[in-house]
């Protein structure tokens, strides 16, 4: 009896817990995700400036000018050269410097510092930066090829390079936060384990595949998350450096929509841009889960 009235009294607990959090949480997930969402598919339906009340309905038809826009198929296949640059190049840097940096040594962590501000430094920032830097005139670029007595190339001014320059910065500014996830979660792992295999005679490598990368899964996973879902997302990159340009040719599909659906009057026709990248990313964060994060 007496086990049976504690757990009433937990159950009663719990149940108070989720009515005291649960509605303020629900109220804010309403108002600021729901909400908008549902008056996005609306407005997509119309052919709409955004001044005064949408009349002219059109259906589907913003989505299939949106499919038939080349730029569109242009920002989509960027969003998916990111995803790739950064699971093929930006991941295994973190995690490389995550290892060499984990242990303690002297200058670790001002090293884990120079390389963890770029990710703390504000994107427009970051943008602004490197627009100086790949100037083919005056940048820091310019100042290299200068000193080899050769003339500098104009990067962001070239539809071959101007998407390329823009991967180089992602990878620049990102890596670090990947890096410092990898290297909370070494520290977290059992010394006692690397030591057994240390004693097995296990090499640094052998340690290093079946010991410490299983114990990093779930880290990984998490920032393969991270890293897809923040490609998918990317713009504040873009524009100070390119801003989509030259010929349309470094959009992402989030610089897409504000450049043809802000920028150009035509909410109706962004407001479906940004219905198909929201379907998007939530098919992708529940199948992710389902398929690769389900037992975490």
């Amino acid at each position: 009896m007496a086990a049976l009235a504690g757990r009433r009294v937990a159950d009663i607990g719990k149940l108070s817990t989720i009515l005291l959090f649960l509605p303020p949480a629900l109220l804010l997930f309403t108002l600021f995700v729901v909400l908008p969402v549902g008056e996005a598919a609306w407005y997509s339906g119309f052919n709409w400036n955004g001044f005064g009340r949408p009349t002219n309905w059109i259906g589907l038809d913003n989505y299939r000018f949106v499919f038939d826009n080349r730029a569109f198929g242009t920002a989509f296949k960027n969003n998916l050269l990111i995803i790739v640059v950064s699971l093929v190049i930006q991941l295994p840097l973190a995690l490389s410097l995550a290892i060499i940096l984990a242990d303690r040594f002297r200058g670790s962590v001002a090293l884990r510092m120079v390389f963890f501000l770029p990710y703390i430094l504000a994107e427009i920032a970051t943008g602004l930066i490197f627009s100086f830097v790949y100037d083919g005139d005056y940048g820091l670029l310019a100042a290299i090829y200068k000193s080899f007595g050769a003339e500098a190339p104009h990067l962001l001014a070239s539809p071959q390079t101007a998407f390329a320059a823009i991967l180089v910065v992602v990878v620049w500014k990102y890596f670090g936060f990947h890096m410092m996830l990898f290297i909370a979660a070494l520290q977290t792992i059992d010394r006692s384990m690397l030591e057994a295999a240390r004693i097995d005679g296990a090499s640094r490598w052998q340690s290093l595949r079946y010991v410490v990368i299983p114990a990093l899964a779930p880290t990984i996973r998490l920032s393969v998350f991270f890293a897809i879902v923040g490609s998918l997302q990317l713009f504040d990159l873009v524009m100070p450096l390119t801003r989509g340009g030259p010929s349309d040719s470094s959009h992402t599909m989030v610089s897409f929509l504000y450049t043809f659906g802000i920028t150009r009057m035509r909410v109706g026709f962004g407001s479906a841009v940004g219905v198909i990248l929201f379907l998007i990313c939530v098919v992708f964060a529940f199948t992710y889960k389902r398929w690769i994060m389900r037992d975490e």
